[in-house]
């Protein structure tokens, strides 16, 4: 099985070329003000149109309301939509029928009991992304670098694919497939050198990294050292 790698809170040219080259399966766009990482419509626009047939395009969102979706939707024309907020299963299908595009839901998550969740939106959402739960006080949902103990997912029970996400970065990310067998993982601030400032060799790093440690583990070769 060929493991998923999504770049998320791309924001510039050379850094979504960089995810491009190195063989990114989806590239993210974040849509939300108080992100570092929130595009403008023409930025989106710009971008998404580099990105075509190249990965999938995955747009961002946190509660927005039908307006903004809509602008999202038309500037980066994306494969997918990914809802980070407190959107309900209802309102996932209610996008899902409004702009005919799959939906991603981030599950937050900081021990076993939040993976209850995950059964509402069985047969609403496509995907879902565990995210660690956001530091209290934290103005972002997610982006925080903050992981969670991936031993919560041991045996989580959905029908629903799931992709793993929360403080990864080049350094952990090994680790982090061995312990949760992810079939997809999503990285933002951990290849970045400030707050949405992505780095283009921390991209690179990331994506080969998670790739051969896939490719040991589907071996079953034991981990590489640190």
């Amino acid at each position: 099985m060929t493991l998923l790698i999504k770049i998320c809170g791309l924001s510039t040219p050379e850094t979504l070329a960089a995810a491009l080259d190195a063989g990114a399966d989806m590239v993210g766009f974040v849509f939300f003000p108080p992100s570092p990482r929130n595009l403008f419509m023409e930025q989106a626009r710009a971008l998404g149109a580099q990105a075509d047939g190249r990965a999938l395009k995955v747009a961002l969102s946190v509660d927005a309301d039908d307006a903004y979706i809509d602008a999202m939707a038309a500037a980066a024309r994306p494969d997918i939509l990914q809802l980070h907020g407190k959107e309900s299963p209802a309102r996932v299908l209610e996008l899902k029928r409004r702009t005919g595009l799959p939906v991603m839901k981030a599950i937050h998550v900081s021990e076993r009991a939040d993976l209850a969740a995950c059964a509402a939106y069985e047969g609403a959402a496509d995907r879902l992304i565990f995210d660690a739960r956001p530091p209290k006080g934290a103005v972002l949902p997610g982006g925080n670098g903050a992981a969670f103990d991936w031993g919560v997912l041991d045996g989580v029970a959905t029908r629903t694919p799931w992709m793993l996400s929360g403080g990864l970065d080049p350094d952990n990310v090994e680790a982090a497939l061995a312990r949760t067998r992810a079939a997809g993982i999503d990285v933002s601030s951990g290849v970045e050198r400030a707050p949405g400032v992505k780095d283009v060799e921390l991209i690179g790093r990331f994506v080969a990294r998670a790739r051969a440690a896939h490719a040991r583990l589907a071996l079953g070769s034991a981990p590489a050292s640190a």
